[in-house]
């Protein structure tokens, strides 16, 4: 009953997005650090404090649109668009991660359609924002799923993770699209 209770507390606590500050690099951790967590993403789990200081320092902190995702203004994980150039500028591309213990609360998908809700008037030269999505995570393709992205294609071999050829699933939203509301 109280796990039950958790659950549903923490899907009705605030999730708000904010830029990341060096002073998250605690929160930043618990995810950076989890196996779980990266074994999707292109970056290798962080195993130092120093480590992760530098990415936020010179990755995450310049990155044109990078955020965290908060829980009660607490940083549980990282939501990003990165643009694209010169003829491919009219598109951007998603990425998120969410820390272990927060999965499968509807957290990352409030995220997502947060972005979306905003990023094409922030960006109103955007007009595809698009999510690449390794063909076994399926928690993943939920998400994006549920915040109105379109399934396109299976990519094959599309993209090395951790050294391995991984087929891709590319996913995209339009600024045309009719269900952009969050």
């Amino acid at each position: 009953m109280a796990e039950n209770t958790t659950e549903n507390h923490q899907k009705s606590s605030k999730i708000t997005l904010r830029t990341i500050e060096l002073s998250d690099i605690d929160d930043f951790m618990v995810w950076a650090t989890d196996d779980r967590v990266s074994q999707y993403c292109i970056w290798d789990t962080h195993t130092s404090k120093d480590q992760a200081l530098d990415f936020i320092k010179n990755n995450a902190m310049p990155h044109p649109w990078f955020r965290v995702i908060c829980v009660e203004n607490r940083a549980v994980g990282s939501i990003s668009v990165s643009p694209n150039s010169g003829n491919d500028s009219c598109r951007g591309e998603l990425g998120y991660v969410l820390a272990y213990e927060h999965w499968g609360k509807g957290i990352a998908t409030k995220a997502v359609k947060m972005v979306v809700s905003s990023i094409f008037q922030e960006w109103p030269h955007l007009e595809r924002l698009e999510a690449y999505v390794d063909a076994n995570n399926k928690g993943s393709q939920r998400v994006v799923e549920k915040a109105g992205f379109i399934r396109e294609a299976v990519l094959r071999k599309h993209r090395i993770i951790k050294g391995i050829s991984r087929d891709m699933v590319v996913f995209s939203i339009l600024s045309s699209d009719q269900h952009l509301d969050s």
